[in-house]
């Protein structure tokens, strides 16, 4: 009886099928859900590719001079206009990104490195190597980076290089604080105790534990100070310790539109907007991850 009522059930018409389950959504990356960071993300790709390979976005060539077509407005043909010999602004751009993203690159790879060597042993440390680091860390902080970058770059030399080195000199000490402030936090923790407490080496802790536990707000640093660091390689280019002509880079761009903010604003408007359209774009950035981290 129970399998003939247990048949019928089943074989009604009257009874509706249970519908199919639903294919479980996929679950979108929480950064593509906030529209300002996909522009951000879309305009720094854009200045790596720039720097990558300029030649395939560039219409021009960049030292192609065109004397006929001086100081022409931005229009179709050139999109940031030109200069005071017919060079194409935007192709000029766009090869300095090169320059000036490899001297970035180059700054913050310095920053990085010797800050968190820094950090890393002052917190781990303590005691009077700690003390010894700070003040010397304290002294650097207590130059602005940009001076501090400038006094370098007198003393070793002009050029993309000397630049990038003098600006990571300069941002080192950002690096080391944050650097120095997670490892005091992390090595507090339960499992940084038990792990010494089980007999492991102080450099396995260091290396396996600690170094990888304080990396989060470093990198968010790094992001930040991309931004900065762009400014600061752009200033001395502006001032004109970067690269020597007819190298594009975007300070040196900026500054040759000195002589035209009257009649041509563009020369000078237009590289300037561009750099901080990037540096915009990169804070906006370094704060979603900050966001996102959290």
């Amino acid at each position: 009886m129970t399998a003939v009522l247990e048949r019928s059930v089943v074989q009604d018409p009257q009874i509706p099928a249970a519908a199919p389950a639903a294919p479980p959504r996929r679950r979108v990356p929480a950064w593509l859900r906030r529209p300002g960071a996909v522009l951000a993300l879309a305009i720094v790709a854009f200045a790596a590719l720039a720097a990558a390979a300029p030649g395939l976005i560039a219409p021009y060539d960049p030292t192609a001079t065109a004397p006929a077509d001086r100081l022409l407005a931005p229009s179709a043909a050139h999109l940031f206009g030109t200069d005071e010999v017919g060079r194409d602004l935007f192709s000029r751009v766009i090869h300095g990104s090169s320059l000036t993203l490899t001297a970035t690159l180059i700054a913050l790879a310095i920053a990085l490195v010797a800050g968190l060597a820094i950090g890393v042993v002052s917190g781990f440390a303590g005691g009077e190597v700690d003390a010894v680091l700070m003040r010397i860390v304290d002294v650097l902080l207590a130059i602005p980076g940009l001076l501090l970058a400038l006094a370098i770059v007198t003393a070793i030399g002009f050029g993309t290089l000397p630049v990038a080195i003098a600006v990571g000199i300069g941002i080192i000490p950002g690096f080391a604080r944050t650097t120095r402030a997670e490892v005091l936090r992390v090595k507090t923790l339960p499992y940084i105790e038990a792990s010494r407490v089980a007999g492991t080496s102080r450099t396995r802790v260091l290396l396996e534990h600690v170094l990888p536990n304080s990396w989060g707000p470093v990198a968010v640093l790094a992001v930040l100070d991309f931004g900065s660091a762009i400014l600061q390689v752009a200033a001395l280019s502006f001032l004109g310790f970067g690269a020597a002509p007819p190298a594009a880079e975007w300070g040196t761009l900026i500054a040759n539109g000195r002589d035209f903010l009257a009649t041509a604003p563009w020369v000078s408007l237009a590289p300037g907007l561009f750099v901080a359209a990037i540096v915009l774009s990169l804070n906006h950035l370094s704060k979603t991850l900050e966001e996102i981290r959290r």
